[in-house]
């Protein structure tokens, strides 16, 4: 990538950018399974929320632009799975294929690994081949597909579960 990049926490000043990222995902992309666009007090609880866990939520600036951002968050809400997380990565629509995707997860896996994170879990719809290869490639292993668990534009989809085990966790 040749642009200057920074990646760092968000800020509240980033929501608007967040928002507009994830809105994308949901009108355009099969990457959200949400139909309802959110606001910038969306953003701002999400956030909000991700903090008081200690959850991270990064950005990744070009050039003094946020495009892009990562955080995780409970992978389910029990006691027993406190030590595994589910991510989510998104990059603005104009900055994808620079690597910066990559760059937020090398990011988020070094704070999981700061943070006793055992096992993080990816759940990657299954067409998704470009993300399904990015994850691959940071050490994530498939480990099965949920057959049309999900719709989205008037078809079913399919779930590819990934997970990766964390070095140096507990």
């Amino acid at each position: 990538m040749t642009s200057d990049h920074l990646v760092r926490d968000a800020a509240d000043g980033d929501l608007a950018t967040i928002r507009d990222i994830y809105n994308h995902a949901v009108e355009h992309t099969t990457a959200i399974w949400n139909d309802v666009l959110i606001d910038v007090a969306n953003r701002r609880a999400w956030l909000e929320q991700r903090r008081a866990r200690g959850f991270p939520v990064l950005v990744v600036e070009v050039d003094g632009k946020v495009a892009g951002y990562a955080s995780y968050g409970d992978w389910r809400a029990f006691d027993g799975y406190r030590h595994t997380v589910e991510h989510s990565v998104y990059v603005d629509k104009d900055c994808r294929g620079a690597g910066l995707g990559k760059i937020l997860m090398q990011a988020l896996i070094q704070r999981a690994k700061l943070s006793n994170v055992h096992v993080m879990i990816a759940a990657i719809e299954a067409g998704n081949v470009a993300s399904i290869a990015l994850h691959e490639k940071l050490g994530f292993q498939l480990v099965g597909i949920h057959r049309e668990v999900g719709t989205k534009f008037g078809r079913w989809l399919d779930l590819a579960a990934m997970e990766l085990r964390i070095e140096n966790s507990i």
